[in-house]
C-alpha cells in the first residue's frame, strides 16, 4: 500500500478524513474485520477523526472519547464498530480480560483503536497504521 499523507486545516476537515476513509469501507474497498490502529500525541486529532469516521459508516450515537471505560461499541449497516483507547492501557494483558482478542477476530467488527502502539504486539499484521501530528492550533498532518 502506497504512503497516504494529508494535512487538515481543521476540525471538520479531520472529521471529513475519517467520513472517506469510512466510506471506503462501506464501498467494500476495504475489507472487515478490520484493525486501524491510531497513533498521535494528545490533541493530534484521533478522536476528531474517530467521530468523522463512526458518522461515515452511519453511526448515530454521540461519538466521544473511550478513555475511561477502554472502549465503545457502535452499530451500523454492515456490522459493529468498536472505538478503543488505549491511553490507560499499561499491557495489552489488560484487555484479555475483556475478550478483545475475539472483537478482533469477528469479520462483522471494524476496530479502531487510539493508542494503538500500546498494543500492537496483539493487532493483526495487516492493521492500517495511522499517525497523526499537531501541526498548529488547527492543523492536523495524517499519515497512512
Amino acid at each position: 500500500m502506497a504512503k497516504t499523507e494529508i494535512i487538515t486545516q481543521n476540525s471538520e476537515e479531520t472529521e471529513r478524513a475519517g467520513e472517506i476513509l469510512a466510506a471506503e469501507i462501506l464501498r467494500g474497498e476495504i475489507v472487515a474485520p478490520l484493525v486501524i490502529g491510531l497513533m498521535g500525541d494528545l490533541g493530534s486529532g484521533k478522536t476528531t477523526f474517530a467521530r468523522g469516521f463512526a458518522k461515515g459508516l452511519g453511526v448515530k450515537d454521540k461519538i466521544t472519547s473511550p478513555t475511561f471505560v477502554i472502549f465503545k461499541k457502535y452499530l451500523f449497516s454492515a456490522g459493529n464498530l468498536y472505538h478503543v483507547d488505549c491511553y490507560r492501557i499499561k499491557d495489552a494483558k489488560d484487555l484479555a480480560e475483556l475478550d478483545f482478542s475475539e472483537t478482533l477476530k469477528l469479520k462483522e467488527n471494524v476496530i479502531l483503536i487510539e493508542w494503538a502502539e500500546k498494543i500492537k504486539n496483539i493487532l493483526p499484521k495487516d492493521t492500517i497504521w495511522m499517525n497523526f501530528k499537531y501541526l498548529d492550533e488547527n492543523k492536523r498532518k495524517i499519515t497512512a
